[in-house]
């Protein structure tokens, strides 16, 4: 089974950005449909972006459109998420997950219809 790895969190200040990184341990990537979600304290954890089988579509929740930015690199393996102008709200810890088959120009918002999940990278943010 894949194994995926985020990197990239830490601790910023209100306004600041964060690039947060997903490697697989094999090809996960490519032709797979994929996904980011965060989970803050007490709270269930929640959709944040994903990106088609194709590559070529993107879907943002409403709370991070125009300050994430999602992009992968299959030839590496990785995918990643630019993050600004981050605010207290962002702080979580952020999963990055993979799904075989489906539709290749689908997006897919719902954490069950994932097949693998990474251990998660926790972002904070304070001042």
């Amino acid at each position: 089974q894949v194994q995926l790895v985020e990197s990239g969190g830490g601790l910023v200040q209100p306004g600041g950005s964060l690039k947060l990184s997903c490697a697989a341990s094999r090809r996960a990537f490519s032709g797979y449909a994929i996904g980011w979600f965060r989970q803050a304290p007490g709270k269930e954890r929640e959709f944040v972006a994903a990106n088609s089988r194709s590559g070529g579509i993107t879907a943002y929740a409403d709370f991070v459109k125009g300050r994430f930015t999602f992009s992968r690199d299959n030839a590496q393996n990785t995918v990643y998420l630019q993050m600004s102008n981050l605010n207290p709200e962002d702080t979580g810890v952020y999963y990055c997950s993979v799904k075989g088959g489906g539709s290749y120009h689908d997006v897919y918002e719902k954490s069950y219809e994932y097949d693998a999940w990474g251990q998660g990278t926790q972002v904070t943010v304070s001042s």
